[in-house]
């Protein structure tokens, strides 16, 4: 099939997993609304519309630095036991919307702590609300199966607690871990007894990696830290001249490691200069196992099929393209292998018989 045929609601149906997700970064416009006027918070506009546009224009400004400060107003709302259920349950939904077959979302309980709750409730609250959204998709004949990332972030002192989250709950739907947050000038290495309290246990874990900083973040996250995915990762393309790899780019190409590649955000964050032009398209052709996503759905103002819509309309993507990356995020899932392999046999596959 060419990428001429592939219109918008061919995109729409085709199974879809996103291994990369924020789930303070994909509220709904209306959700963000009501839930601050409950919790007295103050928002720029209280349209639901005018705070979408708000949202896209403030994450456009290509500052990492801006662009994580637009989670202000969705964290505020996310501060007691209804928010993040509520937020939880919704996040579900949207994605069984969207054709998403698998999700792992991500998210740094130390940032929804401030109402009251404990590290451990609000991990429990997110949990009971990611599990009424499956239950909800279920019934409706669109299932969803969604793991959590546990977050550290990367710039303060507690992610060796996030860790140990990450491995209380792992038999609770916590399925690895990652650390978030500025990127330059916090290098993962910063953390490295939490990794290795991770891999001691056998957690699995990505790193957010390559994008705001290039190959020494990447190389401490692999060679230092262990990460199993990078998280981002574009900056890998600093280590290929002329199709030729190098050292570093070939190990991660070679050992198969996932990159958890996100246009939009990418472009919004000065990481990329146009869909087009974005490296996800040059490391698929050389063989590097690229997954896509979409990082922060409302921040970004995207959808996995508005990800897919773009790279098939600008660079030129084809079915089988999108189903190599749909297939490439389901192979490096932190779910059990019996799970991964039933998904892609199942699910995925027979959802690009077109």
């Amino acid at each position: 099939m060419t990428a001429t045929r592939v219109d918008a609601d061919v995109i729409r149906r085709l199974p879809k997993a996103v291994l990369h997700d924020h789930l303070d970064g994909g509220l709904r416009p209306a959700t963000v609304v009501e839930l601050a006027e409950a919790v007295g918070h103050t928002l720029p506009t209280t349209d639901p519309d005018e705070l979408a546009a708000w949202y896209f224009e403030a994450a456009n400004s290509g500052d990492l630095v801006r662009y994580i400060a637009t989670f202000e107003h969705t964290l505020a709302v996310m501060q007691t036991r209804e928010g993040l259920l509520r937020t939880a349950e919704e996040y579900v939904l949207d994605l069984a919307a969207d054709g998403v077959v698998y999700g792992e979302v991500r998210y740094a309980p130390e940032l929804n702590t401030n109402g009251g709750l404990t590290l451990a409730e609000v991990v429990e609250t997110v949990q009971e609300g990611l599990a009424a959204g499956m239950a909800k998709v279920a019934a409706a004949g669109t299932p969803v199966r969604v793991g959590t990332l546990l977050c550290g972030m990367r710039m303060f002192d507690r992610v060796r607690e996030a860790a140990d989250l990450a491995v209380a709950f792992r038999d609770a739907g916590v399925v690895g871990f990652d650390i978030a947050g500025a990127e330059d000038g916090f290098p993962p290495a910063d953390h490295l007894d939490a990794f290795e309290h991770l891999r001691r246990e056998s957690v699995p874990f990505t790193i957010h990696a390559g994008e705001a900083h290039g190959l020494p973040s990447i190389h401490q996250a692999l060679q230092v830290c262990g990460a199993q995915r990078i998280g981002h990762g574009v900056r890998i393309t600093d280590d290929i001249v002329d199709g030729k790899l190098g050292r570093l780019a070939g190990w991660v190409r070679d050992r198969r490691v996932a990159l958890e590649m996100c246009p939009t955000s990418n472009l919004q964050t000065g990481a990329a200069t146009s869909i087009a032009e974005h490296p996800i398209t040059a490391l698929k052709d050389l063989g590097f196992r690229v997954t896509l996503n979409t990082d922060n759905r409302l921040v970004s103002g995207t959808t996995m099929t508005r990800e897919m819509s773009l790279l098939v309309e600008e660079a030129g993507w084809t079915v089988e393209d999108l189903r190599t990356v749909t297939v490439n995020a389901v192979k490096s899932a932190f779910i059990p292998f019996d799970e991964r392999r039933a998904l892609i046999e199942e699910v995925v596959l027979p959802g690009y018989a077109l």
